[in-house]
């Protein structure tokens, strides 16, 4: 049954899986930092880098909008093959099990949304 409105949700859910983006990026440019995938790594560390400040900026409007409407995400429980989320709206509660590989392909989704965007402000700078 569902408790929150379609609205509240998607809300909650892009904040949730935006989150997830955010931790991906953060830890690709950790990985190009530390390693030597490219013979040349600053421009796909700055890329990422601007990925990731319009992801935080993005999180940071979404969080004052959840505040808004008393608006909560918590993760409940994961294993191998699905995550467990609590969606809490003004005392409603609805719990959503996704399966892993669906989160990876939302979280991918979001990273080629956020990779247009990067690219577009360092043209215009």
């Amino acid at each position: 049954m569902r408790y929150l409105s379609e609205k509240e949700f998607e809300l909650a859910s892009r904040f949730l899986f935006l989150s997830m983006a955010i931790v991906v990026i953060q830890q690709d440019i950790q990985s190009i930092q530390k390693g030597t995938t490219f013979k040349i790594n600053e421009p796909y560390i700055e890329l990422l880098k601007r990925m990731e400040q319009k992801a935080l900026t993005e999180r940071q409007e979404l969080r004052k909008h959840m505040a808004d409407q008393q608006l909560q995400v918590v993760s409940l429980n994961k294993n191998d093959s699905f995550s467990s989320y609590l969606f809490i709206c003004k005392g409603r509660e609805e719990k959503r099990n996704y399966f892993n590989p669906a989160i990876r392909k939302k979280v991918e989704n979001i990273i080629s949304d956020l990779m247009p965007k990067a690219l577009a402000t360092s043209t215009t700078e």
